[in-house]
């Protein structure tokens, strides 16, 4: 080998490939407000109402925060202050943009990163972030610049533990970036550290795209860019699936208690099947009327000429079928109640204790369920209280279950069920952001900055209104939480945002489905662009429920000098 090819491959490891290395020496632009010298001013435009008002016993300190902050259009410098930045939960890609947003917003002041979450803030494992590390970070990832956890920190000892941090590290602000669950840890944040002086503010991230705020936070960041690799895998296994003309394919997709991840690779994809979680709750089918219609749908397909085709699952799917729905719930309850009871069983003595406390029917269910899904079911939740559905393996109980409805039924001359299952989870989680997550993360991070610089506490960044240029504010937390039953206790969240069957892109879903289960109406919609026309284009999703006049999004003109 020469000289030359093994240097070449030297350099192409450790996250230099060539693609990494083009995309972070592409420029990310800010918006008109971040341009210039100086920070955009934001003050309080007006009081928000809370969703219910008991929420002032829970967290009193935050009640007279309840207002929504605004750009003024003046810019004043700041310097001195101390910020420190943490990623909680899962990955979203854009992750690292919002951390570069917040360091050349924040010039003239501190940016320090958490190291693994919430736990590496109880920790106190903080570092300087600097203009020397950003370059080999910029437009990739993932979170693994700073790492992250779902450490929920809630209980009087955690918060205080938190307020010691601050105080040694005298911070002045603490950016919490986060789904639904991580902004409400970053409310109680915000009402506890007041007492030190020290600013919070939230950044809206998740994949599954269940963290919306009406026009102020039409989505996510991470959302497009996992959309757009499922997207491409499904479209890729739409083409197999044709090109052998044998084969049904079981897909599931992230998204646990919404369907916006399925929703939107259907509309990007269009295959033959894709289940929406919220339609079945709402529809109320049972377990075996659901694979009875699917199973109509395959043998249908299969009677006009097509033996093959692809199945999009949402992975919350299975709380949302009729008895496995009230199973579930009542599993979370009888976890949480005897939690300590339930410790070092195995799974076989979980459900004999389970038989003591469930109803004859719900036992009967639980039995006859695959072990591999009854062991996910039964095993101990998430510090939020969540079953981990990603780990259900609900592609392999669709299979077992069709395959036995369609082995009972005459088929079509020549048709034989073959079923292969698959699961697209981590694979979107921390791709290199589209150029829509790249540069929305950035303004995200911008606006945090603006945010903490400014004095704003218990607020979450955002950057919506895309159909009037992307409009910056924060938006009060408090307003935002609601209470709900998880386990036996009463907790205060964020609603998750779920799929509306009278949204916009769920009905055009809706009116095309069955024209895509009857033809071969696919699309192989190829790798996600950060060059070129298709590089700008919005989820299909969030073009439709925003009646936005095209896919196509327009960048920021001019982006920030360079510093040394």
């Amino acid at each position: 080998m020469s000289e030359g090819l093994t240097r070449q491959l030297l350099d192409a490891e450790s996250r230099g490939s060539a693609y990494e290395h083009a995309i972070r020496q592409t420029p990310v632009s800010p918006l008109p407000l971040f341009q210039g010298d100086g920070t955009p001013v934001f003050i309080p435009s007006g009081q928000v109402s809370v969703r219910d008002e008991t929420i002032g016993s829970v967290l009193p300190g935050l009640m007279s925060h309840c207002q929504r902050w605004e750009p003024t259009g003046a810019r004043r410098v700041f310097t001195g202050k101390r910020v420190a930045v943490l990623f909680s939960g899962g990955p979203a890609s854009g992750g690292h943009n919002v951390v570069a947003g917040l360091l050349d917003q924040l010039k003239g002041n501190e940016l320090w990163g958490v190291r693994q979450g919430p736990q590496g803030l109880l920790r106190g494992d903080l570092f300087p972030i600097d203009l020397a590390t950003r370059s080999s970070w910029v437009n990739t990832g993932g979170f693994d610049w700073l790492g992250s956890d779902r450490t929920k920190i809630k209980t009087p000892e955690q918060l205080a533990t938190v307020c010691e941090v601050v105080r040694r590290h005298q911070l002045d602000g603490l950016v919490v970036i986060g789904g639904d669950d991580s902004n409400t840890n970053a409310a109680f944040l915000a009402d506890a550290l007041q007492a030190v002086g020290c600013s919070v503010v939230g950044v809206p991230k998740t994949i599954d795209g269940d963290l919306q705020w009406g026009e102020d936070v039409p989505i996510s960041f991470g959302f497009d860019t996992a959309t757009k690799i499922y997207s491409e895998l499904v479209g890729n296994v739409l083409q197999d699936a044709r090109s052998s003309g044998k084969y049904w394919h079981i897909i599931k997709l992230m998204g646990r208690s919404a369907s916006h991840v399925a929703l939107e690779v259907a509309l990007q994809t269009h295959p033959p099947i894709t289940l929406i979680s919220e339609e079945v709750a709402a529809n109320g089918d049972s377990l075996s009327a659901l694979m009875e219609d699917l199973a109509d749908q395959v043998v249908r397909r299969a009677q006009k000429g097509y033996g093959y085709g692809v199945m999009v699952l949402p992975e919350g799917v299975i709380e949302s079928v009729g008895e496995l729905k009230t199973l579930v719930a009542s599993l979370n309850h009888l976890m949480a109640t005897h939690h300590d009871e339930l410790q070092g069983l195995s799974l076989t003595d979980r459900v004999t204790r389970m038989g003591e406390w469930l109803p004859s029917s719900q036992v009967t269910l639980l039995r006859e369920l695959p072990d591999a899904i009854a062991t996910q079911l039964l095993k101990d939740r998430d510090s939020h209280g969540n079953i981990q559905v990603s780990q259900i393996p609900t592609e392999t109980l669709f299979v077992a279950w069709l395959t036995r409805i369609l082995s009972q039924r005459t088929l079509p001359p020549g048709f034989v069920f073959q079923p292969i299952h698959h699961f697209f989870g981590y694979e979107g989680r921390c791709g290199a952001p589209t150029r829509f997550d790249a540069v929305y993360g950035y303004n995200l991070g911008c606006v945090a900055a603006a945010l903490v610089l400014n004095g704003a506490t218990g607020v979450m960044a955002s950057v919506g209104q895309f159909q009037a240029d992307w409009q910056v504010a924060g938006l009060p937390l408090v307003a935002m939480l609601s209470p709900e039953k998880r386990g036996s206790e009463v907790s205060w969240v964020i609603e998750k945002s779920l799929v509306s069957l009278g949204s916009p892109a769920f009905r055009y879903f809706a009116s095309r489905r069955q024209v895509w289960c009857d033809t071969d109406a696919f699309s192989s919609v190829g790798p996600r662009q950060w060059t070129g026309e298709l590089a700008y284009e919005y989820p299909i999703s969030v073009a439709l429920n925003h009646a936005l006049p095209s896919l196509q999004w327009r960048e920021p003109a001019c982006v920030l000098p360079s510093r040394s």
